[in-house]
């Protein structure tokens, strides 16, 4: 990892009547739009649904750095985020984000272990911590079934 500070760039920009988006050197440019509850087309990503989006990516690429890095055994996992944005004291914000994580691990892997580092990745995603929203955390851990054996 390089070293503190990090810093990142984006412009968004565009004209009157034509699709507006979000560039970032290196990075294909993002279609952005209101979503459809602010009169948007909704059909391309808004502002909302990159926030909502960037907690579930943050979750799962800390989850999988963690779990390297403590040998946790895992075959797949998902992180749905559903994001809350209601008025508070004449303020639109963000007040509560839940996150359903589902994780597969192997038959002999650790369970215990594997709940500690998705208990960990929440503690530690850069972007809930960035927020003073309340964050749920719902972790579901499936045993993946082994895979069944082709007759020769």
């Amino acid at each position: 990892m390089k070293n503190y500070p990090h810093c990142y760039r984006v412009v968004a920009g565009g004209r009157p009547g034509e699709n507006f988006e979000l560039i970032s050197r290196d990075l294909p440019p993002l279609a952005i739009a209101a979503p459809a509850e602010f009169d948007g087309p909704g059909d391309r990503w808004s502002p909302e649904t990159m926030l909502v989006g960037s907690i579930a990516a943050c979750f799962i690429l800390t989850f999988t750095a963690i779990a390297r890095a403590s040998n946790v055994v895992w075959t797949a996992v998902t992180c749905e985020v559903d994001g809350r944005l209601e008025r508070v004291d004449n303020v639109t914000q963000f007040t509560r984000f839940d996150l359903h994580v589902r994780l597969v691990v192997p038959a002999a892997a650790d369970q215990p272990q594997a709940r500690r580092a998705l208990e960990r990745a929440e503690r530690q995603c850069l972007i809930s911590n960035s927020l003073r929203a309340t964050f749920d955390l719902r972790a579901d851990i499936d045993v993946a079934r082994p895979e069944p054996v082709a007759a020769a």
